[in-house]
């Protein structure tokens, strides 16, 4: 055994030790889909249908925890499960209810820290000493494996269809070693590996990484995390791992092992999109998960810079309309608000979720987010919305809105607007658009080729192995998850 975990004398201890090993941080890599992959039609049929499917399978998820109380793991009571008797692991208590994370669905659920808490870096009043998910990321990644089928997806209010996962009768054992404020540590993600293994699971779904090929070791793969997952599936354990966030760029590859799966980010042939009408009858293009203005009503549009209150003096910019404080009510109420898409939302520093409570303190029609410069490898998403509001990705496009904007608003000598007079009507981007392609390897995706060394040297083994949808997937979440600012509370 790599012994990664404890103090020098508590490994002395141990009597199969074989190898010390530096310990060393690691990070997260996370309705239509079942559908898309031909599931319903082509696979569960041959097993019995959905109520079949993964049936007596058991799939450890060495993640950020679960929210239990979720839909997609509750117990089905129509179609009971019965004993698995080749699994042995254990189910902790939540230490505030004092009831079990566990039921017929969930049937393991254990917290890793001990590595985390050598570091200094834990914290149980904020990690939660339990397998309590304090991030999204867990359940998000259960679900799409194996939560129920038929579960409905409803956020402010309107109907997204119903949720199923992959595998909908197999059970989840919860494995919680990372968690939302610092990520985690190997030692801890190897104790939860080897738990796992020890408790019987079948697959192991591991969504983790570290930062970069590990500098401990002379093969990117010699190293304890990937020793221990040899050591798995040596153990009849099937391991499937996410290649990593790191794409477009090459070599940003972490999951190095041959003798797991390694698998790459898709996007399926859904898109939501919408679009802006502009007063002039111009139509631009854009995404937005959102309802539409009034049908057959223009509004008149006002750019957050020109809508400032005379004595706002903020340290934020502006634009980004994320703090309703600044601006003036009389200006901007029933109007549609014109804001920027500024490196502030690529980071995280800004969000939708944001510009959504903006208007709605503002009493806007809605929300235009434009974009005028792009960054490579920046993504966007779709973010379900409240309230009118589209993002225009398109900076050719953003440019169109903006020219038409400066040419339309009537300004004095200093500048400052003396009437607003361009107008618009967002459209209806709640309904998807499928789109009879191909998958396509996600924007954020990790690329190869594999690297065998710190000096990122090519090795000779092809990575990904497969490639699965992995953006834009409707799934569970948690309430108090952070790991989405734009679904936070949701």
């Amino acid at each position: 055994m790599c012994c990664v975990e404890k103090g020098y004398n508590d490994c002395m201890n141990k009597s199969r030790v074989t190898k010390f090993g530096e310990n060393w941080k690691v990070r997260r890599l996370t309705t239509h889909t079942p559908e898309f992959l031909g599931l319903p039609t082509d696979v569960w049929p041959t097993g019995g249908g959905w109520e079949r499917a993964g049936e007596d399978i058991v799939i450890g998820f060495v993640d950020s925890g679960i929210y239990p109380h979720h839909p997609s793991f509750a117990s089905h009571h129509r179609l009971p499960y019965g004993p698995l008797p080749h699994y042995k692991g254990k189910c902790e208590e939540d230490p505030h209810t004092k009831k079990s994370f566990c039921n017929r669905k969930i049937v393991g659920a254990q917290h890793f820290a001990e590595a985390a808490k050598a570091a200094g870096a834990f914290n149980p009043n904020i990690d939660y000493a339990s397998p309590m998910d304090g991030d999204g990321h867990g359940s998000h990644t259960a679900a799409i494996a194996a939560g129920n089928n038929g579960i409905p997806l409803r956020m402010h209010g309107y109907e997204f269809g119903n949720a199923s996962g992959m595998a909908p009768r197999a059970r989840i054992a919860v494995y919680k070693a990372l968690y939302r404020l610092f990520g985690g540590f190997v030692a801890d993600v190897v104790a939860a590996i080897d738990q796992a293994v020890h408790d019987g699971v079948d697959i192991l779904s591991l969504s983790v990484g570290p930062n970069s090929p590990p500098t401990t070791t002379k093969t990117t793969f010699l190293n304890s995390f990937d020793a221990t997952l040899l050591g798995a599936v040596k153990a009849g354990v099937f391991v499937a791992q996410a290649a990593g966030n790191g794409g477009p760029f090459p070599k940003t590859l972490v999951s190095y092992s041959p003798w797991i799966m390694t698998v790459a980010a898709a996007i399926d042939d859904r898109r939501y999109k919408n679009h802006l009408t502009l007063g002039n009858g111009k139509m631009l293009a854009g995404m937005g998960l959102s309802p539409s203005t009034r049908p057959h009503k223009k509004y008149t549009l006002v750019s957050a810079n020109d809508v400032l209150l005379d004595s706002s003096v903020s340290k934020y910019n502006p634009s980004d309309c994320q703090r309703p404080e600044v601006f003036n009510k009389k200006l901007v109420e029933g109007k549609i608000l014109l804001c920027g898409y500024s490196f502030n939302f690529v980071v995280g520093a800004a969000s939708i979720k944001k510009v959504v409570a903006t208007v709605k303190h503002l009493g806007a029609a809605g929300f235009i987010l434009v974009v005028e410069n792009v960054s490579p490898g920046t993504k966007f998403d779709p973010v379900p919305s409240a309230v009118p509001g589209i993002l225009i990705t398109d900076v050719s496009k953003s440019m169109d809105l903006i020219d038409y904007y400066n040419v339309s608003t009537s300004r004095d000598w200093t500048g400052r607007v003396k009437s607003f007079n361009a107008q618009g009507s967002i459209g209806d981007g709640l309904a998807p658009v499928l789109h009879k392609s191909s998958p396509q390897v996600a924007l954020f995706s990790a690329r190869g080729p594999n690297t065998k060394d710190f000096s990122f040297q090519d090795a000779d083994l092809l990575k990904p192995d497969i490639l699965a949808p992995g953006y834009l997937i409707w799934a569970a979440w948690c309430p108090n998850g952070t790991d989405e600012a734009n679904y936070v509370g949701k």
